[in-house]
């Protein structure tokens, strides 16, 4: 019989280790000395040990670390495959989101070496939930703010009103989206929508504007733009870089969510989303 300082470093663990196994039930000890509470292990349980620190290296819980050792209900050869199957998924999906990670660092770096500070705006990548949207559409000439001002305000001073006048209340913020306009508007032309987001239940017939249901974007390069939007042009650069130099492509219609429109057009807040896929997919 070994004590339980004499098995722990048997084992390769820490006595605390060896009283938080025993207090899982996970590794009883042999005997329990009935007056000084001493814990003793006799040395056929270091098998049991060496499985309980095997599994664990895999990654598996204490939980599933105890399924897998129950001698009331063994787990057959199948299911401990599917086990180890799911935590090798598991495992490849950990190594993906890290190799990502690792990508953005390099890249961050790379900007950092080439402008020679830290820039300030910092992109995300999330998911864009479907919306539904009340919409009035324009022409603009070109995707310059110089050109889409003009086009996309109107839109919006007229959209409200008739949202007003058909009893239907903006159900969250102003989301504008462009495509390009075709070639019977000219090789640069774009449609500018301006919409803002109304209640999915909101009827899509009958209205002198339209209602279209944006689906969800799985991924989405984000980037927060601070003031007016024809001063947007930095905002965009930095997001088109940061797609490139971190291995995506644009995959979508640029989204504009307008978080903040309080006060002058200073102090507007807009998030920038371009919707991305990995370069290859």
């Amino acid at each position: 019989m070994f004590t339980i300082g004499d098995f722990a470093a048997h084992g390769s663990v820490s006595v605390r280790m060896l009283r938080h196994y025993d207090a899982v039930g996970l590794l009883r000890p042999a005997h329990v000395d009935a007056f000084s509470g001493y814990r003793y292990y006799a040395a056929d349980q270091l098998t049991r040990l060496n499985r309980i620190i095997a599994l664990k290296d895999l990654g598996f819980t204490l939980q599933q670390v105890r399924v897998i050792l129950d001698e009331r209900e063994p787990v057959s050869a199948a299911e401990l495959r599917g086990m180890l199957r799911l935590r090798e998924a598991e495992l490849e999906a950990e190594l993906a989101a890290d190799a990502a990670r690792l990508a953005r660092v390099g890249a961050r770096l790379r900007m950092i070496e080439s402008e020679g500070h830290m820039s300030s705006d910092d992109i995300v990548v999330k998911r864009l939930p479907a919306v539904r949207l009340a919409e009035l559409t324009g022409v603009a000439e070109h995707a310059e703010p110089g050109s889409i001002g003009p086009v996309i305000q109107p839109l919006y001073g007229e959209l409200f009103p008739r949202l007003a006048k058909a009893g239907i209340p903006p159900a969250g913020m102003g989301l504008a989206y462009y495509e390009s306009a075709g070639p019977d508007h000219g090789e640069d032309a774009v449609v500018v929508h301006a919409g803002v987001q109304i209640a999915p239940g909101a009827v899509a017939e009958g209205h002198d504007f339209a209602v279209v249901d944006l689906p969800e974007v799985e991924s989405a390069a984000t980037i927060v733009h601070h003031g007016s939007m024809d001063d947007v042009m930095p905002s965009l650069q930095t997001l088109a870089r940061w797609i490139e130099a971190n291995g995506y492509r644009s995959a979508g219609l640029p989204r504009e969510l307008q978080l903040s429109c309080e006060g002058g057009p200073e102090n507007w807040v807009t998030e920038l989303q371009e919707p991305v896929v990995r370069r290859g997919e």
